[in-house]
């Protein structure tokens, strides 16, 4: 652990994600001159870098634009799970879609894998990979006639696997389904291997760049916000929220928080990769690289923006892994916010029909490992006029099946309850309350705000109003980040972007 984090109860201070902590990252400038490429990627996560680095591979030049810093954002707070495995999933995919859909579903993310897998080999990456089988696991009645159906659902799909009475940890589990072969691995060497492999393609790379507009057609203009242009034949969003305006994503995506905490290895952990299949969450992996030893446990789901104690996830899973595992201090600990489509599948192709080279890859859930890999093989193929067997089932412009439908009614209801209960005079602090490194709503000039007091005590008081759409903010004390609750836009402390759809900081009203 980082000595300047320090330590309250228990838990490091700041979070750290242990996959950026442990590696280096190449840095790259921000772009400030008009360019003109084949095409244009936006988001440099495990999609866009996969999509920029195949594109260069087949000739194109290609940029790349990231409104951060590269692997800043949901690959670098992944839990690096390499697998098809994606919770309870093929059971419901046979019953909504069909057995052949569903079959796609798995043959898409296996190739990502096998992608994966042959990259690592080929170009000889130190990045910890492990080949395991991932454990679905139930501790009650229900979950085991659940894992009993997605075991089922397996056998139909031919999807190698194995039933078993428990799993090989100290965890009660009564039933458990395995799917063989998947396998782990330590993303950010991976893919700043892929990074210097595009460079050497003449790919181009800018850092700290955000795209405020894209304006799409033949040839396409990005427009960036320190003004740098992008004239491109084809643009691809592979951000968090798609950079476009046109397919109205930010009602079609839900935004979902989890979290992550890393200690050291209190004992040898069996191999393989645990997930429970009932709630809470509790995801269980080793982490091996360059002779670290250390216990990765995840979990503690919640709708974005919406929990009023974020730390309190971080503490529910350090008591499991101390219960279970016996496990110490907490070396690194990180939430990841990933972005879920009413009907689970993602979004990966032809933005809109309107306009057929615009491009976007997003709504991985909590798998974009093998999903984004998937979705730039896939997107790939799309812009070099290449059949891909997956178009039809990851379109964006699919007709959703009646519970995807359903989801998307709910959704958008929770969205407007949300809009409506941040304008509710609601507050929970007077801005003296505050002390170092705390936030709070409060009411500053008749109105409410956002107020930050940081660690040298200066008070910092921003507008509490997302620049999206005008939802009302709230304070994740876990993460020391501003949230909204309505689409998942995330700002740091003092009102900075940290992920979208908002492209603008909230307003400082006080400095």
């Amino acid at each position: 652990m980082n000595p300047q984090q320090g330590n309250v109860g228990g838990l490091p201070r700041f979070p750290v994600s242990y996959w950026l902590a442990s590696s280096s990252r190449p840095s790259y400038g921000k772009l400030e001159k008009d360019l003109t490429v084949d095409v244009a990627v936006i988001g440099a996560g495990i999609a866009g870098i996969t999509t920029a680095y195949l594109l260069a591979q087949a000739g194109k030049r290609v940029v790349l634009l990231e409104a951060g810093r590269l692997l800043g954002g949901t690959t670098g707070h992944t839990t690096a799970k390499l697998t098809a495995q994606h919770d309870l999933i093929y059971d419901e995919l046979i019953r909504r879609f069909g057995q052949d859909d569903a079959l796609f579903y798995y043959a898409a993310n296996r190739d990502g894998m096998d992608f994966v897998r042959r990259k690592i080999l080929e170009l000889d990456i130190d990045c910890d990979y492990a080949v395991e089988d991932a454990y679905l696991y139930a501790a009650d009645e229900e979950q085991i006639r659940l894992v009993q159906l997605e075991y089922e659902a397996y056998l139909k799909l031919g999807i190698p696997c194995r039933l078993e009475d428990g799993i090989p940890l100290p965890i009660a589990a009564r039933s458990a389904v395995a799917m063989t072969g998947q396998a782990r691995f330590h993303p950010v060497p991976y893919l700043t291997k892929l990074l210097e492999e595009f460079e050497k393609m003449g790919g181009l790379v800018y850092e700290q760049t955000t795209v405020e507009t894209v304006e799409e057609g033949e040839p396409s203009v990005v427009h960036t916000k320190d003004g740098g242009r992008v004239t491109c034949l084809d643009v691809v969003s592979c951000s968090h929220f798609p950079v476009f305006e046109s397919g109205m994503y930010f009602a079609r995506l839900h935004a979902v928080s989890s979290y992550a905490l890393a200690f050291r290895m209190p004992g040898e952990l069996p191999r393989g990769m645990y997930l429970s299949a009932g709630d809470p969450k509790r995801s269980v992996r080793a982490i091996t690289y360059r002779g670290e030893q250390l216990l990765l446990v995840g979990g503690e789901s919640h709708d974005t923006g919406q929990d009023d104690c974020t730390s309190g996830r971080y503490e529910a899973l350090s008591a499991f892994a101390r219960e279970t595992f016996g496990a110490g201090d907490i070396l690194y600990r990180w939430s990841a916010h990933d972005l879920i489509t009413p009907d689970k599948l993602p979004y990966a192709g032809r933005a809109t029909s309107k306009h057929p080279r615009s491009y976007v890859a997003t709504g991985f859930r909590k798998w974009g490992m093998s999903n984004g890999t998937a979705a730039a093989l896939l997107i790939r193929d799309l812009i070099l006029g290449i059949e891909n067997p997956y178009a039809n089932l990851f379109d964006p412009t699919r007709h959703l099946a009646s519970g995807g439908v359903k989801s998307l009614v709910a959704h958008n209801a929770d969205v407007a309850v949300q809009y409506v209960k941040g304008k509710l005079p609601w507050l929970t602090k007077k801005v003296q309350d505050l002390g170092p490194d705390q936030g709070a709503l409060i009411r500053h000039e008749g109105k409410k705000a956002a107020a930050y007091r940081d660690p040298e005590g200066r008070l910092h008081i921003m507008d509490a109003t997302c620049t999206h759409m005008g939802c009302e903010v709230s304070w994740n004390e876990g993460d020391r980040t501003w949230d909204c609750p309505c689409h998942g836009s995330r700002f740091d402390s003092t009102g900075g972007v940290k992920a979208g759809p908002a492209v603008e900081p909230l307003k400082m009203l006080k400095e």
